[in-house]
């Protein structure tokens, strides 16, 4: 069987410096809140590009807590509304309604996935306070006509980085930056599977608002910024030693493995050539090698038999998943949603699916997968 994603082939490539850094950890006797966190926020502010990067418990923790900081310093209340991809893992959107406040659902753009920058401006109200960017499955997501819009309507951009560090992009003054420095703020997950992965769950907030900053570190530690002196109504977040630790590690091989997956997204590119699947299209005509606005965290097909599809890889022996197959809006979750129509979106989550990609699978592996989609008829 090829492996969706071979996690411990991914980590036995760095097995003697994760064994070493946990084990710093453990000989140290601190755990929580000490230096390998300091490290690496230091470490990951300094690659991303930003002032401030503040570790967290989880990737929706992270959205969680710049909305809740946002409130706590008077620029959102209770029932302000956020606009956010209609397209997107449910987190996402569970962040702005943990908030209570009201998540507006735009449709994609059905070549990128990403949302539909141009429909915005028609959903933004008296109540808009930010837009939630998805750079979802690893590509950018960013214009500047979003820029534009932000500084109309005086908009918070908040980036869900999830899928995408290391993307780059240029603002609408010719500078280069990575996703995580683009808007006001951003959450990360460092979920196993990301392309920046833990050994269990972590997350991050970055931003240069020494504010929001200082709020969310503070949130994040029950609303304390001196023990037992609670200011805010917080909640308890904070990424721990070992995975701080195991992130450092991690980090000084980012580049170069989103590298590699650029490689393989390109063979699949230019070698599936059955006229049954729709393959990626970047937002714009650079070479997929030399395009870094695309970090490949997953490479989606569409399929108008997707279902079909999955049974014959998986008898073929190729493990595929699918990326979503249920819309937030038709989420059990999120009943009062279920009667509104996102064709685009409901579209994309019955056709799509996710084939194997990581900085460590086989290029044979890579041929044989391309060869049994170009025989599948």
């Amino acid at each position: 069987m090829i492996k969706f994603l071979d996690l411990k082939k991914i980590n036995a490539q760095y097995a003697h410096e994760l064994k070493d850094a946990v084990a710093r950890v453990i000989n140290s006797g601190w755990y929580l809140s000490g230096n390998e966190v300091k490290n690496f926020e230091n470490h990951l502010a300094e690659y991303i590009g930003v002032k401030h990067a503040i570790g967290v418990a989880n990737g929706l923790d992270a959205l969680r807590l710049i909305m809740k900081a946002y409130i706590e310093l008077g620029v959102m209340q209770e029932g302000d509304e956020i606009i956010v991809p209609a397209n997107t893992f449910i987190a996402s959107i569970l962040a702005i309604s943990d908030n209570r406040l009201i998540p507006v659902l735009v449709e994609p753009d059905i070549s990128t996935f990403n949302i539909d920058i141009s429909l915005i401006e028609k959903h933004i109200t008296s109540r808009t306070k930010a837009v939630l960017i998805v750079h979802l499955y690893g590509q950018v997501c960013w214009s500047k006509e979003l820029e534009n819009l932000a500084e109309k309507y005086n908009l918070k951009i908040i980036e869900d980085n999830a899928q995408a560090i290391g993307a780059v992009s240029t603002d609408k003054k010719g500078i280069k930056r990575k996703t995580g420095s683009l808007g006001d703020a951003a959450g990360f997950s460092f979920y196993p599977g990301k392309n920046l992965g833990a050994m269990g769950d972590a997350g991050a907030v970055t931003t240069n608002d020494n504010e929001l900053a200082i709020m969310v570190r503070a949130l994040g530690n029950y609303g304390s910024k001196q023990k037992y002196v609670n200011d805010y109504q917080g909640i308890n977040s904070r990424m721990d030693e070992i995975q701080a630790a195991v992130l450092n590690v991690k980090l000084q091989y980012l580049d170069s493995e989103n590298q590699r997956r650029r490689e393989i997204a390109n063979y699949y590119c230019t070698h599936i050539n059955n006229e049954k699947f729709i393959l990626p299209i970047l937002n714009n005509e650079i070479s997929i090698i030399n395009c870094i606005n695309h970090v490949w965290h997953i490479f989606v097909i569409r399929c108008s038999e997707r279902d079909r599809l999955q049974q014959y890889m998986t008898d073929n022996g190729v493990q595929t998943l699918i990326h979503y197959p249920i819309p937030p809006h038709k989420q059990v979750a999120y009943s009062t949603l279920n009667e509104l129509s996102y064709p685009i979106t409901e579209k994309i989550h019955t056709k799509v699916l996710s084939l194997p990609i990581s900085s460590v699978i086989d290029m044979e592996d890579v041929k044989k997968v391309v060869k049994i989609l170009n025989e599948w008829k």
